[in-house]
C-alpha cells in the first residue's frame, strides 16, 4: 500500500541525546496476504504503540503496515531493518485491531487479507481543499456589469470557477477583482462532520414500536437483538430511536447502521439527517477516493457519529462503536465472495462483542440462522406484526401456470394481466418482478443446439436487447449478437430463451401503450444516483408500471404501489443448494411486501408452474413459522446450518493437471477427525472461468467442532503449488 501521507521520520536531536537507548523490536501486520507480522527495529525517537501505522521496507519497496507489538531487543539474534517512520494519520484503535485479527482467525485466512480492509481508506490521498472566494467589500475603480455579477454572487462563498460560470464572465475578470482586492479569501468551511442531536425530529412511535423500543433500551454492553417485523411495520424507525438514546446517553458515541446494497443508501442517509437534523457519513463502492479517505480518519479520530454503509463498512477503524443495526440482516449481500472472505451479519455480532456494544439485527424475513438462535434465546427477539399507520398486509395470490397459463410467445398470465389492466383504471401503480436482467438468459442455436457461452467460461451469455450485445454477468465479457452460429455457421439461427426483465418490459408495453413503464436493475440503474432518481419517479407517482430485478424487492416504499406480479416465483428453487428455499421465501415475501404499504390495499400475483410447493404454499398463506419450522428440520435432520458448520475449499488453476494432481493430494492430506465429513474434491458446478480451472470440497462439521482448526492443519499437510490458489469459505452462501 503506498500513498502520499507525510511520514514521521526519527528526531536526530532525541537520538543525540539519548545514545544509551535501547532499540526495541517492532511486530508490524501488513496488509498483504502474509502468514503473520514482521519485526522490525524501532528507530529512536520515534515512541510507537500497538495501532501506529507506519512505513516499513519490504524487499525493495516501501509499504503501509500497522504495529501489532513492541518489545524489547530480547532473543532478537539477527539485524532487523529498521522502520522508516511513522504516517501522519489516526492509529488503528486497539479494538479494530483485535476484530481484524479475529475476522482472519474466524475466516482461517491470513491477518493481512483482512488488515487490508481496514486500511482501505488509506489508499487515497486526503481531499484537498478547495480555495473560495467573497466579497470584501472594496468597489474596484470599474465596475462593468459582468463585475458587479460576480460581486453580487461572490457575497457567498464561491470558487473561481463557480463565480466565472454563474456571472457568465471569463475567469480574468474574476482574477482582476482578486488583485484589485474587491475579492478575498473565504474563511474555510466548517467541519463537514456535524454532531447529530438526539432530540432533532424523534419518530411518532405505535405502541408495537414502543414496546421494541423499550426492549432495545434495557439492554445495556454487548448483546444481540433481532427485530423481527413485518414489511412495513416501521422497523427503521424503532433502530434510529434506538441510536438517539445512544447519543443522549454519550454524545461522543459512534453508530454503525449497515445496509445491503447501495441502492438503499441514499434513501437511509436521507432518513437519518431527517431525523437527527445531520447528514451521517456514508461509506461504500461508489464513494470518491478522498471522500472516503476523509471518512475514514473521521471515523478513526471520532468526528463520524453515525456511519450508513455497505458491508466494509465493519472494517472501519471506529473509536467509540456503541451500536451496530444490520439491516435487512438476512440478505445474502452481507456475504463477501472474493478477496477476504466473510459474512457481515455474522462479523458484526462478532465486532459488538469486541466493542462490547449491542447489535441489532432488523428483518421482515430473518434468516433461519438468527430465528434459531433468538429461539435458543442466544439473541433478544422483538416482534412488530402489524403495518404501521392502520395499512394492512398485501393479499398474497397463487397463479397455477399450468392451469392459466400465459398465450403461445407471452409471459403475463391472463389473472395476472387482468389485474394490472385494473390497477391502471384506478390510477394505482404496479411492479413486475423478475430476478433475471436483460433480455433472455440463454441464446441457443435451433440447428445445433448450441448454447453461447463466454470464452473459456462455463456461464451462459444473456441477451441484452436494449444495447444489442451478449453480455457475460460472470466475467464481464460483452460481444455483439452475430447474424450467424459461432458454432456452426447457421444464419438466423439464433434464438433466444426465456425471459428477462427487458423483454417483460416488452410483452407489457404491448399490452399496455398508454402507460408509463420503466426498468430497475443494475443495468438501467448502474450507480447510485441512477438508482435514487428512478426511485423518486417511481414515489412521485410518475410511472404506471416497474418491470424489475430484486433490486426493487426490498427497503423501498411507493405509496401508491398496490399490485406485484411475481411473472416467475419458481427460478430460485432451481438452484438446488442448501438456502435455495430459504431465499426464495425471503425474496417473495419481501417483493409481495412493496404492495399497498399506506391506506390503500396491495395485492400480490405469483405465477408459479408449482403451486404445491411448501415454499409457494407459506408464502401464500403468509406463515413464516410454518415455513421456518419445516426447513429447520430438515437441516437438523442433515446436520446442516445452524445445527452444524460448512466450509467451501475451492481449488483454482489454469493448469488443468497440476489441478488435479493437487486436488487427489489435498483429499489424501485430510486430517482424521470425529465429527467432520468431508466431500470431494469434484467439479466445481462453473468448472471454468477465464481459462480458470476450478475444483470443490466441501466439508460438513459438527457444532462443537473447531472448524477452523481443522481447515489450518489440513493446508499445512498439503501446501498448494504456485500454479494452484486455494481458498478457504467459511459458511458459504454460494455453491458454484
Amino acid at each position: 500500500m503506498s500513498g502520499p501521507d507525510p511520514v514521521t521520520r526519527p528526531d536526530p536531536d532525541v537520538a543525540d541525546h539519548s545514545p544509551a537507548a535501547p532499540a526495541r523490536a517492532v511486530e508490524v501486520l501488513i496488509p498483504l496476504p502474509l502468514p503473520e507480522p514482521y519485526d522490525y527495529a524501532e528507530p529512536p525517537g520515534l515512541d510507537l504503540a500497538p495501532g501506529d501505522l507506519v512505513r516499513a521496507p519490504l524487499g525493495p519497496r516501501s509499504v503501509v503496515g500497522v504495529v501489532t507489538r513492541v518489545r524489547e531487543m530480547v532473543g532478537v539474534n539477527r539485524p532487523l531493518r529498521p522502520l522508516e517512520g511513522r504516517l501522519e494519520a489516526p492509529a488503528l484503535p486497539e479494538r479494530t485491531l483485535a476484530f481484524v485479527q479475529w475476522a482472519a482467525r474466524y475466516g482461517a485466512d491470513v491477518p493481512g487479507a483482512a488488515l487490508a480492509l481496514a486500511l482501505r481508506g488509506l489508499r487515497h490521498p486526503p481531499p484537498r481543499p478547495v480555495p473560495r472566494l467573497i466579497a470584501s467589500g472594496l468597489v474596484p475603480p470599474r465596475l462593468s456589469p459582468g463585475r458587479a455579477r460576480v460581486l453580487d454572487l461572490a457575497s457567498t462563498p464561491r470558487t473561481r470557477g463557480e463565480l466565472a460560470k454563474e456571472a457568465g464572465v471569463s475567469s480574468a475578470v474574476v482574477g482582476a477583482l482578486i488583485a484589485a482586492g474587491a475579492l478575498t479569501p473565504a474563511p474555510a468551511l466548517a467541519a463537514p462532520w456535524p454532531r447529530p442531536d438526539p432530540d432533532h425530529r424523534p419518530a411518532a412511535l405505535n405502541p408495537s414500536q414502543a414496546a421494541a423500543l423499550a426492549g432495545l433500551e434495557r439492554q445495556t454492553g454487548f448483546a444481540v437483538t433481532l427485530l423481527d417485523g413485518v414489511t412495513g411495520s416501521g422497523k427503521t424507525e424503532v433502530y434510529l430511536e434506538a441510536a438517539a438514546g445512544v447519543l443522549r446517553a454519550d454524545p461522543e458515541a459512534q453508530i454503525l447502521i449497515l445496509l445491503p446494497e447501495i441502492a438503499l443508501t441514499a434513501a437511509a442517509l436521507a432518513r437519518v439527517e431527517a431525523r437527527f437534523g445531520a447528514a451521517p457519513a456514508a461509506w461504500h463502492s461508489n464513494i470518491a477516493g478522498p471522500r472516503r479517505r476523509a471518512v475514514w480518519e473521521a471515523v478513526a479520530g471520532g468526528a463520524a457519529r453515525i456511519v450508513v454503509g455497505a458491508r466494509s463498512a465493519l472494517f472501519l477503524p471506529f473509536r467509540k462503536l456503541a451500536l451496530i443495526v444490520v439491516d435487512e440482516e438476512h440478505d445474502e449481500a452481507y456475504k463477501q465472495e472474493d478477496g477476504f472472505i466473510y459474512q457481515a451479519r455474522d462479523m458484526a455480532v462478532a465486532r459488538g462483542k469486541i466493542e462490547d456494544a449491542p447489535v441489532i439485527l432488523a428483518s421482515a424475513t430473518p434468516s433461519l440462522e438468527s430465528l434459531w438462535n433468538a429461539r435458543q434465546g442466544r439473541y433478544g427477539w422483538l416482534r412488530l406484526t402489524d403495518r404501521h399507520g392502520g395499512a394492512v398486509l398485501p393479499e398474497v395470490e397463487l397463479v397455477d401456470l399450468r392451469q392459466t397459463p400465459p398465450d403461445a410467445g407471452r409471459w403475463l398470465s391472463p389473472p395476472l394481466v387482468q389485474a394490472l389492466v385494473l390497477t391502471l383504471q384506478r390510477g394505482e401503480q404496479s411492479l413486475l418482478f423478475l430476478n433475471r436482467r436483460g433480455y433472455a438468459p440463454l441464446v441457443m442455436c435451433r440447428a445445433c443446439g448450441e448454447r453461447l457461452k463466454a470464452p473459456d467460461s462455463d456461464s451462459w451469455l444473456v441477451e441484452h436487447r436494449y444495447r444489442g450485445r451478449l453480455v457475460c454477468h460472470l466475467t464481464g465479457f460483452s460481444m455483439p449478437k452475430p447474424q450467424a452460429c459461432p458454432h456452426c455457421g447457421a444464419r438466423e439461427s439464433l434464438v433466444s430463451v426465456g425471459p428477462g426483465v427487458e423483454r417483460v418490459e416488452e410483452e407489457a408495453r404491448s399490452l399496455f401503450p398508454e402507460a408509463r413503464i420503466a426498468v430497475f436493475s443494475s443495468d438501467t440503474t448502474p450507480d447510485a444516483a441512477s438508482a435514487q432518481s428512478l426511485i423518486d419517479a417511481m414515489a412521485a407517482g410518475e410511472i404506471d408500471i416497474l418491470v424489475a430485478t430484486q433490486a426493487a424487492a426490498k427497503g423501498h416504499d411507493f405509496p401508491n404501489l398496490t399490485l406485484v406480479g411475481v411473472v416467475d416465483a419458481d427460478v430460485g428453487l432451481r438452484g438446488g443448494d442448501l438456502r435455495a428455499a430459504e431465499r426464495t421465501f425471503q425474496l417473495l415475501t419481501q417483493v409481495a411486501g412493496r404492495a399497498g404499504r399506506r391506506e390503500r390495499p396491495g395485492r400480490a400475483l405469483l405465477q408459479s408452474w408449482a403451486p404445491d410447493h411448501p415454499v409457494m404454499t407459506a408464502i401464500a398463506a403468509q406463515d413464516r413459522d410454518a415455513f421456518a419450522a419445516l426447513e429447520l428440520a430438515e437441516r437438523e435432520a442433515a446436520g446442516l446450518p445452524p445445527f452444524g458448520r460448512l466450509a467451501a475449499v475451492v481449488l483454482a488453476s489454469p493448469d488443468p493437471e497440476r489441478l488435479e494432481a493437487y486436488a487427489r493430494a489435498l483429499a489424501a492430506a485430510a486430517p482424521n477427525a470425529e465429527g467432520i465429513e468431508v466431500y470431494g474434491p469434484a467439479d466445481a458446478p462453473l468448472a471454468l472461468i477465464r481459462g480458470v480451472r476450478r475444483k470443490r470440497f466441501l466439508v460438513r462439521a459438527d457444532r462443537n467442532v473447531d472448524l477452523q482448526a481443522f481447515l489450518t492443519t489440513w493446508r499445512a499437510r498439503a501446501r498448494p503449488p504456485s500454479s494452484v490458489r486455494l481458498t478457504f469459505d467459511v459458511d458459504p452462501y454460494s455453491f458454484l
